[in-house]
């Protein structure tokens, strides 16, 4: 049995946590920072980290790699395409690794970086998409282009419904207010964001999402939708818009939200 836990870093950041609890084994996705995992195997003496997963080359998903294999021996695997220090095995499109006994599947998913890669675990449901696809939004295009986003969100989107979407940030709430003002009747969003808005009053955790969740709420993944095109038409002018110009009018929107 896996258990996945959050570990808060830096002022937003989340490394997850996978934790074999009959082997006391334990991998980590995205160490930007060492300090949180190295706290937690202080805490936890009998168990060993076997693995780290990165997602891309950004300094808060990789800046722990080091120090942490340094001190565990841990295999450190990633996107063959980008220079992550300490790999051990570069990872491509279609590539399966095993991790803690589960296969994960590699995904390529470029856009917020040119080499970034998911990964998808197909029997239990789980994706961990780094700073590609977020609960409510997506990452910033800092290397690749939107219509690079907007193909490699196509791809997550048609995951099973139930599959859990474990991201790397806590962007939830600011999400959801951009979401309510792409899509102002859709209640699904209302109701999301308000939820989030107490969980965070809270102090509790807004992730891991799920695909059929953004489905309904992301408007990033709602691209094809007839009130998501008539919301950028009203913005923007009347046009033919594709899907993809569609999402690079939200994407350039949002950045100035």
């Amino acid at each position: 049995m896996i258990k996945i836990d959050a570990l808060p870093a830096f002022s937003d950041n989340y490394i997850w946590l996978l934790q074999d609890l009959e082997q006391r084994r334990c991998a980590v996705v995205d160490p930007g920072d060492a300090a949180p995992v190295q706290a937690w195997l202080a805490a936890n003496p009998d168990w060993r980290l076997s693995d780290i997963l990165i997602t891309h080359h950004h300094f808060d998903h990789v800046g722990g790699i080091e120090q942490l294999k340094a001190s565990t021996g841990a295999r450190v695997s990633g996107p063959a395409n980008e220079n992550i220090p300490g790999r051990d095995s570069a990872l491509h499109e279609g590539e399966q690794i095993e991790v803690l006994g589960h296969r994960f599947v590699v995904y390529e998913v470029p856009g917020h970086t040119l080499g970034h890669i998911a990964y998808y675990q197909p029997e239990q449901h789980w994706l961990f998409c780094g700073d590609t696809l977020f609960a409510g939004g997506c990452g910033r295009l800092f290397e690749g282009t939107a219509e690079q986003m907007h193909a490699s969100l196509s791809r997550l989107a048609v995951l099973p419904e139930q599959t859990q979407v474990f991201c790397t940030h806590e962007y939830t709430l600011s999400n959801l207010r951009f979401a309510a003002a792409v899509e102002p009747a859709n209640t699904s969003i209302q109701q999301r964001l308000e939820q989030v808005g107490q969980w965070r009053e809270a102090g509790q955790i807004s992730l891991p999402s799920s695909i059929g969740l953004e489905q309904a709420t992301n408007p990033f993944l709602r691209s094809e939708q007839p009130s998501v095109s008539a919301c950028i038409a009203e913005r923007e002018g009347p046009a033919q818009r594709s899907p993809a110009q569609v999402f690079a009018a939200l994407r350039s929107w949002k950045d100035h939200f």
